[in-house]
C-alpha cells in the first residue's frame, strides 16, 4: 500500500504517507511503542527487531505504517485467519505471542495484531487513518471483515465495584465510555461480545472487548 493525503495541524497542512513497513524501520517502530505503551502496560508484549521482520515476511499488506512530514508516527499490524466468535480465544494463542504464525493467507478476517500511534503525533487523526487504510485493505483482499480484541483501559477505574460483563454492558448501552472503545466505535468498529482473560493488561483487568468491521461489498 501507499497512500499520500495531507492532514492540518492548526492552520498547516502536513503531508501524511501510509506505507508498508519493513525491517528497516524497526528502530522506529520500536521507540513508537515504548512511547505508546508505557508500564504498566508489559515490556514483553512491545515488539522486538525479530518480530518485526516477522511481520513484514510473512503478510505484508497487514504491516503499515504512518508519516508525518517524513517523520515515522504510528503503525499498525494484521495478520489473516479464520474466527469462530463463540469460541474464546487470547491474543497470545491468534498471534502467536506477536510472531503471527498462525496467519493463514486463506482466512477472510483480518484480525488486528496491533496498532499504535506515538504520544506526540495524537489529536492529528492519524489512528483512523490507519484504521481505514486497514479496511481499504479488507476490501482491496476481499475479505468479509475486520476484527481484533480492543482493551478497555478505563476499566481500571471500575474494576473493585463492578464485574467486567456489566462494565461492558454499560459501554455498549452508551451509560459510560472507555478511550479504545469509544475510540474503535468511532471508526466503524461494533461490538461483538466480551472476552475475558483476553491479554495481559492490568487497566483492563486482562479483559478485551472484539469488535468488527464487516466489508460492506463483500
Amino acid at each position: 500500500m501507499l497512500k499520500e493525503f495531507y492532514i492540518y495541524q492548526g492552520e498547516n497542512l502536513l503531508p501524511v504517507k501510509i506505507r508498508n513497513y519493513s525491517i528497516e524501520d524497526a528502530n522506529s517502530l520500536i521507540q513508537i511503542q515504548k512511547n505508546a505503551f508505557p508500564p504498566p502496560f508489559p515490556k514483553e508484549l512491545l515488539w522486538t527487531k525479530e518480530q518485526i521482520s516477522e511481520h513484514a515476511t510473512l503478510f505484508r499488506d497487514g504491516a503499515l505504517c504512518i508519516e508525518v512530514n517524513g517523520e515515522l508516527a504510528g503503525s499498525f499490524t494484521a495478520m489473516r485467519t479464520e474466527l469462530d466468535d463463540q469460541k474464546a480465544h487470547t491474543w497470545e494463542e491468534i498471534t502467536d505471542a506477536g510472531w503471527m504464525r498462525m496467519h493463514n493467507n486463506a482466512g477472510t478476517t483480518l484480525y488486528v495484531v496491533d496498532i499504535c500511534v506515538d504520544p506526540s503525533f495524537r489529536g492529528l487523526g492519524l489512528g483512523r487513518e490507519l484504521m481505514c487504510a486497514a479496511y481499504q485493505t479488507v476490501v482491496h483482499l476481499k475479505l468479509k471483515r475486520l476484527a481484533g480484541g480492543g482493551r478497555i483501559p478505563g476499566y481500571s477505574a471500575y474494576k473493585n465495584i463492578m464485574p467486567a460483563a456489566t462494565y461492558f454492558e454499560k459501554l455498549i448501552t452508551g451509560q459510560l465510555k472507555d478511550p479504545v472503545f469509544s475510540f474503535l466505535i468511532g471508526v466503524g468498529r461494533t461490538p461483538v461480545r466480551l472476552i475475558h482473560n483476553y491479554i495481559e493488561d492490568e487497566e483492563s483487568d486482562d479483559c478485551a472487548v472484539l469488535m468488527e468491521w464487516k466489508n460492506p461489498f463483500n
